[in-house]
């Protein structure tokens, strides 16, 4: 069975008549202008190497090309097959901070990389440990807001992931608590499955009682972990108009809260670890390794066979083709006339 994972991409094929009309208008066009300095057969004669057929060939090949591009962006898929997959592990739940200040530098050091894309890096790799486990995600600020629910697929964990930024949280601030109490109204009711959460921040809590929600959480049965990232010399906070300052004028710093981090990890009974160490991912996930695993269902994935790279091949050819034929006649075909017979006239003597 063929199919697209992107059929919505094929759309842009109907820009493709679209384009040849247009440059079949270009050439009436053309051909109207070049009538004006005479009959088209003898300033034909004026311009002996100008090809009449060249440029539609040309014209073809990137059509060719450009429908080949849209194929693939199409991601064409055959053979499909369904796999049972029984997933064996635990339910993690992501906590990421999106409040403002995760604009601000990663580290100490002031480096162009914000704390949000620190985060969003070390999820990567995390996530990428976590296969065989549930995970969720959820981003918070003012208020917490669920990105995405407990799910074994990792690759869909990823394209959630890609798309967090500080500007999807209409309420700023930073609520650790609701985001660890959404966290924990997430789970599955299944008392056998373990269960953990983990906290991404810059620590800086200003609207709930997060330790106390982390206690909560532990009471059932949920390990809180915590990742600090930023700074705790202290960063200003970028905007459009330069840095964030207070209403006396005077620039805002936000710095790394790693006290309270480690209170609210210390009430979860969890983990904390800076996100700036190396070791900060294999840290939590030995974390996470030590929890019990139990099963966690069964689930049938539909898996094809990618088709895109044989277009990508056509499009190689096609565009070096079309880069090797020129818009004028060849010299050694010029003895040549492909489209008319010849006529050969006698002369008497």
């Amino acid at each position: 069975m063929f199919s697209f994972a992107n059929p919505q991409y094929l759309y842009l094929l109907l820009l493709l008549p679209i384009v040849a009309v247009i440059f079949w208008a270009a050439r009436r066009g053309r051909a109207r202008n070049i009538a004006r300095f005479g009959q088209p057969a003898l300033v034909a004669g004026l311009m002996p190497d100008v090809s009449r057929y060249k440029p539609w060939i040309i014209l073809s090949l990137r059509l060719l090309l450009l429908a080949c591009v849209v194929v693939i962006l199409a991601r064409p898929r055959a053979g499909a097959k369904q796999t049972n997959t029984t997933v064996h592990g635990v339910e993690v739940m992501v906590c990421v901070d999106v409040s403002n200040s995760m604009n601000a530098a990663a580290d100490d050091n002031m480096s162009e990389i914000s704390r949000l894309q620190r985060s969003k890096m070390l999820m990567q790799k995390l996530i990428d440990k976590l296969q065989g486990n549930k995970v969720g995600l959820i981003v918070f600020a003012g208020q917490a807001y669920m990105q995405m629910p407990l799910t074994p697929d990792a690759q869909s964990a990823k394209m959630y992931l890609n798309e967090i930024s500080t500007a999807m949280a209409p309420s700023q601030g930073t609520a650790i608590g609701g985001a660890i109490a959404m966290a924990e109204s997430s789970f599955s009711k299944n008392p056998h499955t373990q269960k953990s959460i983990i906290v991404i921040t810059d620590g800086e809590n200003f609207e709930d009682d997060a330790v106390g929600a982390a206690k909560q959480a532990r009471k059932a049965g949920i390990q809180v972990n915590v990742v600090g990232i930023g700074s705790t010399k202290g960063s200003p906070i970028p905007t459009a108009h330069g840095y964030m300052t207070d209403d006396q004028g005077k620039e805002v710093l936000t710095r790394l809260d790693e006290s309270d981090a480690q209170k609210i990890a210390a009430a979860g009974r969890g983990l904390y670890v800076n996100g700036a160490s190396n070791e900060a991912v294999d840290d939590i996930h030995q974390a996470l390794q030590k929890l019990s695993k139990s099963d966690l269902g069964s689930y049938v994935y539909t898996l094809a066979d990618e088709q895109f790279p044989v277009f990508a091949w056509i499009a190689l050819v096609l565009l070096i083709a079309q880069m090797l034929v020129i818009d004028r006649k060849n010299p050694w075909l010029k003895k040549y006339n492909f489209f008319t017979k010849e006529q050969k006239h006698e002369t008497q003597a």
